[in-house]
């Protein structure tokens, strides 16, 4: 074989083995990207219950935040010193008081039906026919009542729910609003879905 030949297949094989090397890097790349995401829980996994964290660091006092979990808005609510004393004062006019009858965590079954008393965090669906109830958190409001102390009201069927979620009443709604598993993550981080019962 000649001095040429050999130089055509020694630049023939330095093709061959970058192209391949190459092709085989892509190769990998394109394996792993899905293997990788797989690890990722999937929209499925989280609407049956994965847990969802949201950043309350921004939430207001008086202010009410929405987030998703299990296909259904949960309400965050920073309520002030004011908004947590009126509780007390509710308990004559509320259906279950004391939450007896209804869904929450046992770190919740206490007046403010919560782990921290300044944030309320209750599933937004109302427990008469699923619907959202509205945060009317200004007593007296016109829109729902002159004596109205202040709560979420779901103008669909006309049931109302302190600002604690417990239902008044001689409404339609037959139970308090749920307060979903939760708990307080680092840097002012709720956790929905996971309850460590300790604040």
């Amino acid at each position: 074989m000649s001095a040429e030949a050999d130089q055509v297949d020694g630049g023939r094989r330095h093709f061959l083995l970058v192209a391949t090397s190459a092709v085989g890097a892509v190769g990998a790349v394109a394996t792993a990207v899905p293997f990788l995401a797989s690890w990722r829980p999937s929209a499925r996994a989280k609407a049956l219950g994965g847990p969802v964290e949201a950043d309350i660091s921004k939430l207001q006092v008086g202010e009410l935040m929405k987030v998703e979990w299990r296909g259904q808005a949960i309400y965050v609510v920073r309520r002030s010193e004011a908004m947590i004393a009126k509780l007390a004062s509710n308990k004559a006019n509320l259906r279950d008081p004391d939450s007896a009858e209804s869904d929450q965590p046992d770190f919740a079954k206490n007046e403010a039906r919560a782990l921290k008393p300044e944030y309320l965090v209750l599933v937004g669906v109302c427990t008469h026919l699923g619907c959202a109830p509205l945060g009317k958190f200004e007593p007296g409001d016109a829109t729902v009542a002159a004596d109205w102390p202040g709560g979420f009201y779901c103008p669909c069927h006309g049931s109302k729910f302190d600002l604690a979620g417990r239902v008044f009443k001689d409404v339609p709604a037959p139970l308090n609003l749920t307060v979903p598993p939760y708990s307080f993550g680092p840097n002012n981080t709720l956790i929905i879905g996971v309850a460590t019962g300790a604040a």
